[in-house]
């Protein structure tokens, strides 16, 4: 499987992407990018997650945002280092030039996307994007105005309770007692990611045409997803490779107590309701 960002222009120039993948977290954006990844006709940046504009219009995120960057350039070397092979100059070269100097400003934004390939759309997976505040979605449409969106929607609970997984997996945590957990949920983290009956209007407002894919349709009928991604943005077919594999499962055995995903699916009744009214049963029923 080809790794994003691997396929490098270095004299190409400074350009917007031509297409954005918004999220949901724990929705499925790491395995579209694997896929998409292996499209030549697609270019996503070897760290895939950007962070520009969220970095601009939620300050909270800007603390993490440059730990993200100072992180994902090592990463990417000790991934090079493991397999034995040396990291070629070129990438060397972009990973210094983009995290090094100011950043996140406009033209820095374009340099990020300057190594695509002509022939490829350069693309920015930044899941944290369907957080934006209106003005941060403006400024995108403003910017980005013939951008292609995709954002993928999964259960309101099943997407929290991944979450809730991946966190205390993070932070080496185990709550114990029922009273733990109850206390995990009150996690306000839990419920903005998935907050789709806010993001979802707010960016089909400004882009009618995005398009919203079921999360469970990638285990169900993965080449129907690629199929459906494929005729929206315009690119041709491809043979994926890993096309029914999971990327980055969560492996933490750790399962919250049936009475606090009880009392988190009452705290997401309005979510479902939003879906079910806005998307349709059906959509919903796919969305796990």
């Amino acid at each position: 499987m080809s790794s994003l960002g691997t396929v490098m222009d270095p004299a190409g120039q400074p350009r917007k992407p031509g297409a954005l993948c918004i999220g949901a977290q724990k929705a499925g954006t790491s395995w579209l990018a694997q896929m998409l990844g292996q499209h030549p006709q697609i270019w996503i940046p070897p760290f895939k997650e950007v962070q520009y504009f969220n970095h601009l219009f939620i300050p909270g995120h800007q603390k993490w945002i440059g730990w993200h960057y100072r992180q994902k350039p090592q990463e990417i070397r000790d991934r090079h280092a493991k397999r034995g092979i040396p990291v070629p100059p070129d990438l060397e070269s972009y990973l210094q030039s983009v995290t090094r100097g100011k950043m996140f400003h406009n033209q820095w934004y374009k340099r990020v996307f300057a190594p695509a390939p002509r022939v490829a759309m350069p693309m920015d997976f930044t899941p944290e994007y369907s957080t934006l505040p209106d003005e941060g979605v403006d400024y995108i449409a403003n910017f980005l105005p013939k951008a292609r969106i995709i954002y993928l929607i999964r259960h309101p609970v099943d997407r929290a309770v991944s979450q809730l997984r991946m966190n205390l997996q993070r932070e080496k945590r185990r709550p114990e007692t029922l009273a733990d957990w109850m206390a995990e949920i009150d996690n306000p983290v839990l419920y903005d990611r998935g907050d789709y009956a806010s993001y979802l209007p707010r960016w089909q407002a400004r882009f009618p045409d995005m398009l919203v894919l079921p999360f469970g349709r990638i285990a169900r009928d993965p080449q129907s997803v690629m199929d459906a991604v494929e005729a929206y943005l315009g690119i041709g077919p491809y043979l994926y490779s890993h096309i029914t594999e999971k990327v980055f499962a969560n492996r933490n055995p750790l399962q919250p107590h049936p009475e606090a995903v009880a009392a988190l699916a009452e705290r997401m009744a309005p979510q479902m309701a939003f879906l079910a009214d806005h998307l349709g049963t059906d959509f919903v029923e796919e969305t796990r």
